[in-house]
């Protein structure tokens, strides 16, 4: 069995020369606060018009546009799930988003893709159980496939980039 090219980095998934970035994106596909603004801000107003024409995508799914002033060739947007406690199926919605991404990068025959920590910011997933959500569906989505993408987890900050570490580790 063959596993996937996993690499974790801290930086500003905006700076990354990768065939897709990944956006965590709200459900209107028309930017945001943190990483959705930041990617947005970067990527210039193309990137909007584009996602005008997308009609939104629910949360767990995925969506994919050009990324204009951006360093990769595309970004693929998904919605991760707001935080409430556990009780609205939150997993598997998260996991939904990482299992669509890496879909949408196989299809599209990506050779690198990066995730920023999706849901862990004004959606309060907590950050340990979203990493170990992330690296584990990556993981089984990828294993003994023929072709895989190198994966990029990028972390803004040092606490996520530890948690990924460590967590990607104890698999």
């Amino acid at each position: 069995m063959s596993y996937p090219k996993i690499e974790i980095i801290k930086a500003d998934i905006t700076l990354l020369e990768v065939d897709a970035i990944v956006n965590a994106a709200n459900t209107s596909l028309l930017g945001g606060g943190g990483v959705d603004g930041a990617i947005h801000r970067a990527a210039g107003p193309g990137l909007l018009e584009e996602c005008r024409t997308l009609g939104g995508c629910p949360t767990g799914e995925a969506r994919i546009s050009g990324a204009y002033l951006l360093k990769a060739r595309f970004v693929i947007h998904t919605v991760g799930p707001v935080w409430r406690g556990g009780i609205a199926d939150e997993a598997e919605k998260l996991a939904s988003c990482y299992r669509q991404s890496i879909k949408l990068a196989i299809e599209h025959r990506f050779n690198s893709i990066a995730f920023p920590n999706i849901s862990t910011g004004v959606y309060g997933y907590p950050k340990e159980e979203a990493a170990k959500i992330a690296l584990s569906t990556v993981i089984s989505s990828l294993s003994g496939m023929e072709y895989q993408p190198k994966v990029v987890f990028c972390c803004y900050d040092e606490e996520n980039f530890s948690i990924y570490h460590q967590m990607l580790q104890s698999l």
